[in-house]
C-alpha cells in the first residue's frame, strides 16, 4: 500500500484503514529496514536466530522483585524544578506518552506531596474515626483488613493538571501538560462499611479526612459522597500501596480532585458542617474572571488528550497512523470521543477500547492517513451526563486566566511537515 495517493483521496483528512492495510504497511516498513538498516541488526531478524536466543539468561533468583527492561529506562516520572519552592511540596508527572493501557504502573503513578513522602510503620499505624458517632473506633491495619473488601479501577487527577496552560501554551510536553493523572485498581474497604460500623448520628453531614504526613493534609467531604463510592484502600495494582501513594492506607474519592484522596489516612472526624481548612480556603479554590472565588469544587469534568502523536512521540513521515489517547470524567463513563485533524473544523468519532468504566481512564483510537502537511490534532470527550469537553476559549470566557485549577480544555497538537509535534492553543 502506498503511503500517499493523489486526487480526492489525498484531500481527505482521515481515512479508514483496514487490517490488511496495516499489515501491508508493516511489510513495507520491514523491507525498508532490511535494505537501509545496519547489517548487524538485519542478521538478527527472522528466520535467523539472534544472539540472545542462543544463550541462557539469568535465573529466577536474579530479580526477586521485577524491574522494567533496560531498554525502557527512560520511561520515568519527571518534575518541573521551578514549579514549587521545594521538592517536599511538589509533583512528579506520569509519562502518559508511554502508557499503553488504562492502568498506570505503580512506579509511574504521579506523585504530589504537601510535606514530603511519609514513612509509616503499618504495625504502628492507626485509623481513628470519631465525632458525631454512636461508636467511635481506633482501628489497626489488621482490623481494617477484616472488613469486607472490594476492588475498583479509578483515576486520580490533580486539579492543577494543565494549570500552567491557562494563559498560554507553555510546556511542549504531554507529560508536563497532562501527566498529573493516573489510573489504578484499588483494593480496600468501602468507607460506607466503616461508617455503618461506627453509626452516624442524625445530624452528621460532613467528614474531615486527615493524613499522617508532615503537612497533615486534610479536606472536608460531604457525608453523601462518603456513603456513596469512597474507598479506604491498602492495595494498588495487585500489591500493597507504595509509600508515595500513601502506604499503608489512603482514601480514594472516585471522580473528585486528587487532593481529597488523602494519603497516609489517619483520622476521619464526623461533624455537622465543613471545617474550612487551609486546603479549602487559601488553596484548592477557583479564582473566577470577575474576581470571585469558588470553593468546594471537587468534581473532575470530562477531559481527553491524544497521547500519540504528541511532542514526545513525533511522526516519522507521511502515511498511515493510529491516533491514540485517553479520556476520563469524574461524572461517570465516557460515552464517546471525537477526533479532529483540522483544528476543530471537522470531527470524526473515535473507537473506545474496552473496558469502558465509570471514573476511570478510557482508551480511544482513530485510524488516520497523514499527507505530510501541517495539521492540528484535537480530541473531545463527552460523558454519560452529556457534558462536552470545552475549548480553552470557552473556559477563559467564564474563568479568565488567573486561575490554577480544573483546566479540562481540549488540547491542540500542531504537527509540522517534518513530523514534529508542538503544544499550541487556538484563539
Amino acid at each position: 500500500m502506498k503511503a500517499n495517493k493523489s486526487g480526492s483521496e489525498q484531500k481527505q483528512k482521515s481515512e479508514s484503514i483496514g487490517r490488511r492495510g496495516f499489515l501491508a504497511l508493516g511489510s513495507a516498513l520491514a523491507g525498508s529496514a532490511m535494505m537501509g538498516g545496519k547489517a548487524a541488526a538485519a542478521d538478527s531478524y527472522p528466520p535467523k536466530d539472534p544472539d540472545w536466543s542462543l544463550m541462557l539468561g539469568p535465573g529466577v533468583v536474579d530479580r526477586p522483585y521485577g524491574q522494567p527492561s533496560q531498554f525502557v529506562k527512560g520511561v520515568i516520572r519527571r518534575n518541573v524544578p521551578w514549579l514549587t519552592a521545594t521538592q517536599e511540596s511538589s509533583v512528579s508527572f506520569t509519562p502518559l506518552q508511554d502508557q499503553p493501557g488504562i492502568i498506570t504502573a505503580n512506579g509511574l503513578f504521579f506523585e504530589r506531596y504537601h510535606g514530603g513522602r511519609a514513612t509509616v510503620d503499618p504495625a504502628q499505624h492507626r485509623l481513628m474515626i470519631h465525632g458525631m458517632l454512636e461508636r467511635p473506633l481506633l482501628l489497626t491495619m489488621d482490623d481494617i483488613r477484616r472488613f469486607p473488601s472490594v476492588s475498583r479501577i479509578h483515576f486520580i487527577e490533580c486539579p492543577a493538571n494543565g494549570g500552567m496552560e491557562w494563559r498560554a501554551a507553555q510546556l511542549n510536553s504531554l507529560q508536563f501538560t497532562h501527566g498529573m493523572v493516573s489510573c489504578a485498581e484499588w483494593t480496600g474497604v468501602k468507607l460506607s462499611t466503616l461508617l455503618d460500623e461506627v453509626g452516624l448520628k442524625k445530624d452528621a453531614k460532613w467528614a474531615l479526612v486527615e493524613g499522617a504526613d508532615a503537612a497533615h493534609m486534610d479536606r472536608s467531604l460531604p457525608i453523601e459522597k462518603c456513603l456513596d463510592d469512597v474507598l479506604v484502600v491498602y492495595g494498588q495494582n495487585g500489591e500493597a500501596l507504595r509509600p508515595e501513594q500513601g502506604f499503608p492506607l489512603r482514601l480514594i474519592v472516585p471522580g473528585w480532585q486528587g487532593n481529597v484522596n488523602i494519603k497516609w489516612l489517619r483520622r476521619i472526624q464526623i461533624g455537622d458542617q465543613p471545617w474550612f481548612t487551609r486546603e479549602e480556603t487559601s488553596k484548592y479554590t477557583e479564582l473566577m474572571k470577575d474576581g470571585t472565588v469558588r470553593g468546594f469544587t471537587w468534581l473532575i469534568y470530562a477531559k481527553s488528550v491524544i497521547t500519540f502523536p504528541c511532542p514526545e512521540k513525533p511522526l516519522k513521515g507521511a502515511g498511515i497512523y493510529e491516533i491514540r489517547g485517553f479520556a476520563w470524567s469524574g461524572k461517570g463513563k465516557v460515552t464517546h470521543v471525537d477526533v479532529s485533524t483540522d483544528g476543530g473544523v471537522n470531527w470524526e468519532r473515535a473507537k473506545l477500547q474496552d473496558p469502558v468504566l465509570p471514573k476511570a481512564l478510557t482508551r480511544f483510537t482513530h485510524e488516520w492517513r497523514w499527507d505530510g502537511k501541517p495539521t492540528l490534532l484535537q480530541s473531545r470527550c463527552v460523558d454519560e451526563t452529556g457534558f462536552v469537553q470545552p475549548t480553552i476559549s470557552e473556559l477563559r470566557a467564564v474563568r479568565g486566566v488567573n486561575g490554577i485549577y480544573n483546566n479540562n480544555a481540549i488540547q491542540t497538537w500542531q504537527v509540522k511537515p517534518d513530523g514534529s509535534v508542538y503544544d499550541v492553543q487556538l484563539a
